[in-house]
């Protein structure tokens, strides 16, 4: 780049600065939102795991068996047990909100396990709330299939076979779960890197949209393109290059800040999540040019940017499996730069990978910011024609 347009580059770059410094909107957007939201976002997951789920028994088989189960139960961290007198009440308290679901302890429930016959344990949740159900359900799973272990375990040991022969009688397949790299499987620990990584993007976006559109609101468009001198290229960057270094600090922020006070573990380089990191942004520019400069009116450009927040984490494929959409919203998602991110920085933080291991990523990220730049510049092109008429 020649000494001229390094010049129209920085002076660009210190235009931005002064106009966003004007614009009370554009300020809170781009120094307040990013550092507020997430906070806030990750001060809702922070303990990444829900605690004492209220659940009611009902044990009308009042064995030992039966106390043994409901101990064990209850000395499960997710789960607080409180006595029902009987199923109505049970169900009476789950309606009512006091309870996410009951366990129904039927009688005879003792006699008939220890007879090796079939007897059945009922758990109700109220699937209404999905994380207290599917909580509810893995761990009462989890206990029933250890006590029924030891009661016949116990009981075959009685017929005269001795603790080796017995556990092979008992448990014939042993099943080895082991969950990688959310050992917990915690909702809070898998939801936070994506929530942070899309409030770097919806910022950006935001920011960005709203100064293009506020160009042409304000009818600076012409001052933006000759400072420029006219070159599409320069305009581009020297307009991004103010948004991608501010939010490649706030990027560096939240990996480090962020990160460490959710607890939140980085498990691959943190060389390549940067690398990653600053194409995406780099790939953001020229799609938020592109996206602003159809708008005249910047509070109706920022307004529809906040309302396609939620739409674009849903269909980039980090809450639903991208292969579970719908066809056309493939297609859709395909063309943004968040799906090929998501994927390639969810290997890297959380599951420890490599840049190599999701090459076909990263190539679809640098062809989204290609198609977007080409896309970017052919726009800038025709505002500038339009401010000579």
């Amino acid at each position: 780049m020649k000494t001229s347009q390094w010049h129209k580059f920085i002076q660009l770059i210190l235009r931005e600065a002064s106009m966003i410094i004007k614009d009370h909107s554009l300020l809170l957007t781009l120094l307040v939102a990013p550092i507020l939201y997430a906070f806030f976002y990750g001060s809702i997951y922070i303990n990444k795991e829900e605690e004492e789920v209220q659940l009611a028994i009902v044990d009308m088989d009042h064995s030992d068996l039966s106390r043994q189960l409901s101990d064990q139960v209850n000395n499960l961290q997710i789960i607080d047990l409180v006595s029902a007198a009987n199923l109505q009440d049970a169900q009476e308290m789950m309606y009512k909100g006091k309870v996410q679901g009951f366990l129904y302890l039927q009688s005879g429930l003792e006699k008939k396990v220890l007879s090796l016959q079939p007897a059945n344990i009922v758990l109700a949740a109220n699937a209404a709330r999905f994380l207290p159900s599917s909580d509810l359900l893995s761990g009462v799973t989890q206990v029933a299939l250890t006590v029924g272990g030891g009661v016949r375990l116990k009981y075959y040991e009685m017929q005269g076979l001795n603790e080796a022969s017995a556990m092979k009688e008992v448990m014939p397949l042993n099943f080895d779960y082991r969950p990688l790299f959310n050992e917990r499987v915690s909702y809070g620990a898998f939801l936070l890197p994506g929530i942070l990584a899309l409030i770097l993007q919806q910022t950006l976006l935001l920011g960005l949209t709203g100064s293009i559109a506020a160009e042409r609101d304000k009818s600076s468009v012409k001052t933006w393109v000759e400072t420029a001198g006219r070159n599409p290229s320069v305009a581009l960057y020297g307009k991004g290059a103010f948004y991608w270094i501010l939010f490649f600090c706030y990027a560096l922020f939240f990996l480090t800040v962020n990160f460490n006070a959710l607890k939140l573990p980085i498990r691959g380089s943190f060389f390549e999540i940067l690398l990653v990191t600053a194409l995406f942004l780099l790939t953001l520019i020229p799609m938020g040019i592109l996206i602003g400069s159809w708008f005249k009116n910047q509070l109706l450009c920022v307004q529809i940017m906040a309302f396609s927040t939620y739409p674009i984490f849903l269909i980039t494929g980090y809450s639903w499996p991208y292969e579970s959409l719908p066809l056309p919203l493939q297609w859709l998602s395909a063309l943004l730069p968040t799906t090929p991110f998501l994927s390639i920085y969810t290997a890297l933080v959380q599951e420890g990978g490599t840049i190599y291991q999701r090459f076909g990523d990263v190539v679809h990220l640098m062809i989204l910011w290609l198609f977007y730049t080409g896309l970017s510049l052919w726009r800038i092109r025709e505002l500038s024609k339009q401010t000579l008429i």
